[in-house]
């Protein structure tokens, strides 16, 4: 991608958590799966979420439901929205030009799972995405 940049910012993962989203991603083969990445210093949970795009195999919109639910619980100081994360069935775990279109410059991390990976990115204020390290911890 042109307009991919790669900077010094690791992200931590469990390894739990890193064979969850391979996983429930491969179970999905046909269509995205998408969520919400929850934590303060690094990735702590996930909270699946319902993928109500009208074009799941090519496209993610987290139901607003369980959106709404994580912002209510942020507020309440019950864990920080870290970022997002979706899968690419069909492609490699590289934002898209549907994820740039969609994306929103505020500093969240966006995972992509795809081809059996998982990358981080994040998009800047130039609306560039810029790769993140990921480190998975035991």
């Amino acid at each position: 991608c042109p307009s991919v940049k790669h900077v010094a910012m690791t992200l931590t993962i469990s390894s739990e958590l890193h064979r969850r989203l391979l996983a429930d991603a491969a179970e999905s083969p046909d269509a995205e799966i998408c969520g919400i990445l929850i934590g303060s210093s690094g990735i702590e949970h996930i909270v699946p979420a319902r993928n109500v795009s009208a074009h799941p195999a090519r496209s993610f919109e987290i139901d607003p439901v369980t959106l709404f639910a994580a912002v209510r619980a942020e507020r309440s100081g019950q864990g920080a929205i870290l970022g997002y994360y979706h899968s690419h069935p069909f492609g490699p775990p590289e934002p898209s030009p549907r994820d740039r279109d969609q994306a929103v410059a505020d500093g969240r991390i966006w995972l992509i799972i795809g081809e059996g990976r998982v990358l981080a990115w994040r998009l800047d204020q130039t609306e560039n995405f810029s790769a993140v390290e990921l480190h998975i911890a035991d």
